[in-house]
């Protein structure tokens, strides 16, 4: 199982909020831990990741980005 999810947001992103509030549903009813991280933090996330957010990223590696695929995601941290 997963051990955690990171989404990779941006200050006045609305499909952030939408996802940021998809995997904490998710990951609150399979308890896996998740954080949120903001690209324009770091200069070399933004250079990474600053023109898909939001990312999702599990245990550090992408899994998907703009929107939450809720069964992709679901299926992955089983």
């Amino acid at each position: 199982m997963a051990s955690e999810v990171t989404v990779v947001t941006r200050e006045g992103c609305s499909a952030c909020v939408r996802a940021e509030a998809d995997v904490e549903r998710i990951c609150g009813e399979l308890g896996v831990a998740w954080r949120t991280f903001d690209v324009d933090s770091d200069p070399e996330w933004r250079a990474e990741y600053g023109d898909r957010v939001p990312v999702i990223l599990i245990d550090g590696d992408e899994h998907g980005y703009w929107s939450v695929e809720e069964d992709r995601l679901r299926a992955a941290l089983a």
